[in-house]
């Protein structure tokens, strides 16, 4: 039997986000850059993730296999064809912003690639990729559906999800698009969970997939100007912009019948 109780919900994060802060604290006072300290306090963060949760799962979800619950650990060609089929609709959604900016007037092509920024954005895409999707869509995602039921841990975690990444500096209508968009991007990675069978790994080639692909467009692809309209574009990301809403709500109308779980194999 599941032993879970709110207070430890509440209490997991902000385990992580203090193991998080601490590393920046020490970094800091060493004498690190403060360029880099974000980066090197994230990997502490991520492994004590890794160490803690199927620890947490076995003792609270009262779960035996806590890997394959979480979507991680799966036979490699299903793995391969879940990430596929997510990083295909990353590509999918970038290219509709960028055929949106295109037309609009505020793209240009001015191709700079090179090995090292590909390898960078792998990375990136990678590790935020796998980490955030581990976090949200494997245990928060689970967690809440085993307190509250599917439908709305499936919304609670996609507000959550949108309440930790916004930018709460922002004007108010930038604020509202990309909280908006947010939530969108949030149900739309849950529900790729679900069409996946439970699987983790769409998730994390659709949210690696978009952080890879918008890196590199900036960085060694176009030029968007900064006069770009915030209500394309959204505030520095598509997905709080008129664009990104378009291409999520899309998505999500394309994943209906996973809405409530109707398909087989859907989780969590």
């Amino acid at each position: 039997m599941p032993r879970l109780r709110w207070w430890g919900t509440l209490l997991y994060p902000a385990a992580l986000v203090a193991v998080f802060l601490g590393g920046q604290l020490l970094l800091q006072a060493v004498g690190v850059p403060s360029a880099l300290q974000a980066s090197l306090a994230a990997l502490p963060a991520v492994a004590a993730l890794l160490i803690s949760l199927p620890l947490r799962l076995r003792r609270c979800w009262a779960e035996t296999h806590p890997w394959r619950r979480l979507g991680v650990r799966a036979p490699l060609p299903g793995v391969l064809k879940a990430l596929l089929r997510g990083l295909i609709k990353a590509v999918l959604l970038l290219a509709l912003v960028v055929i949106a900016l295109m037309l609009a007037g505020q793209l240009s092509w001015q191709p700079r690639l090179s090995a090292a920024l590909v390898l960078n954005a792998a990375a990136l895409g990678l590790g935020v990729g796998f980490a955030e999707e581990l976090l949200f869509r494997g245990w928060l995602l689970g967690e809440l559906s085993l307190l509250i039921g599917r439908q709305r841990g499936l919304w609670l975690q996609a507000a959550l999800f949108s309440l930790v990444h916004t930018r709460f500096n922002l004007p108010p209508l930038q604020l509202l698009g990309l909280l908006v968009g947010l939530l969108l991007l949030g149900l739309a990675l849950g529900l790729q969970r679900r069409a996946d069978g439970g699987l983790l790994w769409g998730a994390v080639g659709l949210h690696g997939g978009l952080v890879a692909g918008w890196f590199l467009l900036h960085q060694g692809l176009a030029t968007i100007p900064p006069t770009a309209p915030a209500w394309l574009m959204g505030p520095a990301n598509p997905i709080g912009g008129l664009v990104g809403w378009l291409g999520l709500i899309l998505l999500l109308l394309a994943r209906r019948p996973w809405w409530n779980g109707e398909r087989s194999g859907a989780e969590p």
